[in-house]
């Protein structure tokens, strides 16, 4: 639809002339000529000119063809027209899509050629015409109220009634130089105006590229000034979380109301004095300001307004102030923290931000953080939108020193409103080392944890060793007796236990056993001697062998 207004011209249409064979019995009539169409909002005229001839009793009649038909069809309110102009308002057409007319002259059963017109889009050709105006009277200010042009369920601009925009022309009736413009809403207080005088005003309507033409003059007398002036000079201005809101006023011992408005309504033609709302921490006060929390209004425009009262008597409303909440509010910075995470990444973290007195702040718009990183020994920066709160800046340089700071942006700001810079935060990456010595550092650990499990098993099959499955071996103590290889070859038996004292004597055939004997032959050498409580096979070789040698010794005995 907007390329469409895009091609819109706003001269008078006057299609090119196609002319068709002539009926039968059309030779005597001329097709009509200067054939236009002019459209102001719903009202749709076709108009033309005769032809030089002198023929009576000539009447015109036209057709019209609209995209999907076949065939031409009689164009309402425009058969058999003994004038040059005709109105076809009543035709229900698709502003939005082509339409195609032809016109030819008549006189009993002559016809002239049609005189086709190029087809056009009635929405580009309608010209916007005057709206109507209701004014209504105070001692300073001119209350308006604009319908929108056409009649009431235009089909013109059905869809287009919130999207006109008004300007007017107003000035003293006593002197018509003095004349100012404004630009106003559908309803809207036109101020600073003086008691009791006669204005005078016009108005007209623009949609887009397409100006309408001004309404008729509206002449009104302003009222007797108020005994109780209205408040002035309303300002609002944001702090921390609350917007603080403050007027002029001279009288003492009154209080004060504040209301505020949607600005969208006062797009739509009507009264709207049922939508104003109080605004809250703003009733019945006794000084010149009010606090109220910044989240009364979300994302958004607005209107504000403020009354006086004292007793029964109460003041006019103030002028109405435009509000847009998002270039008062203010936006806290942000709070970061770095942290290095491995050799060659840092990890940053944004924090809530504090107001004044140290409290977290819950900013009323969602936020994105514009984040400025460099290296600390360069002044070469990178700059990058996040809306997460933590994030990571990875294939850093090992060992150096990298800074960061921030600001906060509302997110969707057309006014691209932030906070200021955070503090600068810097954080020096790790060695790049690092990761090899928690290699090799962990591959040591388990080294020493897999040969400590060893050693412990090792141990364990020992103990299980030494009780289950014990040594044939004889002790190191006991195998000190026997220093010939003869002599430890020998059986000790298993069914006595041996605690008798034994002493060998080099050079003797003679073994002698002594039971308790404390004393021995000085000539004797000793070689040791041993207790043994010890019971058990001692044996190197078979029983044989064991049997041989003792028969041996018996017989050295003897």
């Amino acid at each position: 639809m907007l390329a469409l207004l895009g091609a819109a011209t706003l001269g008078l249409f006057a299609g090119a002339l196609r002319v068709s064979p002539a009926a039968t019995g059309g030779t005597n009539l001329k097709s009509p000529h200067n054939v236009e169409v002019y459209i102001v909002d719903d009202n749709f005229i076709l108009k033309w000119n005769r032809s030089n001839e002198a023929v009576g009793n000539v009447t015109f009649s036209a057709d019209y063809l609209i995209p999907g038909m076949d065939n031409w069809m009689k164009l309402p309110g425009c058969q058999y027209v003994t004038s040059t102009k005709c109105n076809f308002s009543s035709l229900k057409l698709n502003v939005y899509e082509k339409i195609k007319l032809r016109l030819r002259a008549e006189k009993g059963n002559s016809t002239s050629p049609w005189y086709e017109l190029d087809s056009f889009i009635p929405f580009q050709k309608a010209h916007i015409g005057p709206p109507k105006v209701h004014l209504e009277a105070e001692d300073k200010a001119i209350i308006i109220n604009i319908s929108p042009p056409g009649t009431h369920g235009s089909n013109m601009w059905a869809m287009d009634n919130s999207s006109f925009t008004y300007s007017l022309v107003i000035w003293k009736n006593s002197s018509s130089t003095e004349e100012r413009t404004e630009t106003v809403y559908p309803r809207d207080k036109i101020y600073k105006l003086s008691p009791e005088t006669t204005y005078c005003l016009k108005v007209k309507a623009k949609l887009w590229r397409k100006v309408g033409h001004y309404s008729r003059v509206y002449c009104i007398s302003t009222t007797v000034e108020n005994k109780l002036p209205a408040p002035e000079n309303i300002q609002i201005s944001a702090k921390d979380q609350v917007y603080i809101l403050n007027w002029d006023y001279t009288n003492e011992n009154v209080t004060f109301q504040a209301q505020w408005l949607y600005a969208y309504l006062k797009k739509i033609p009507g009264n709207h004095l049922d939508k104003w709302k109080q605004i809250p921490d703003c009733e019945n006060v006794k000084t010149t300001q009010c606090v109220f929390p910044q989240n009364v209004f979300p994302k958004g425009i607005y209107f504000i307004r403020v009354q006086a009262s004292n007793g029964n008597n109460t003041s006019l409303w103030s002028e109405e102030k435009r509000f847009y909440g998002e270039t008062q509010t203010i936006i806290f910075p942000p709070v970061l923290n770095m942290k290095s995470i491995n050799d060659d990444s840092l990890r940053v973290y944004i924090g809530v931000p504090k107001d004044s007195d140290n409290k977290s702040v819950n900013q009323p718009y969602p936020l994105i953080y514009e984040i400025t990183f460099w290296e600390n020994t360069s002044n070469a920066e990178s700059k990058i939108l996040k809306k997460k709160t933590d994030f990571t800046f990875p294939n850093l340089k090992p060992l150096t020193v990298y800074c960061v700071k921030a600001r906060a942006l509302i997110e969707e700001d057309k006014w691209n409103k932030s906070s200021v810079f955070s503090d600068t935060v810097c954080e020096k990456t790790k060695s790049g080392n690092a990761s090899k010595t928690a290699i090799i550092a962990g591959i040591c650990a388990a080294l020493i944890f897999i040969l400590l499990v060893i050693y412990v098993v090792k141990v364990l099959l020992r103990c299980v060793n030494y009780v289950f499955f014990p040594t044939s071996k004889p002790p190191s103590s006991m195998d000190e007796y026997f220093s010939e290889r003869p002599l430890k070859n020998l059986l000790l038996s298993t069914s006595e236990e041996q605690t008798e004292r034994c002493f060998i004597i080099e050079n003797t055939n003679t073994i002698i056993t002594v039971e308790e004997t404390n004393e021995v032959d000085e000539d004797h050498k000793i070689y040791n001697s041993q207790t043994s409580q010890d019971s058990g096979n001692y044996s190197n070789e078979d029983e044989n062998s064991m049997s041989k040698i003792s028969e041996e010794l018996q017989q050295e005995t003897v």
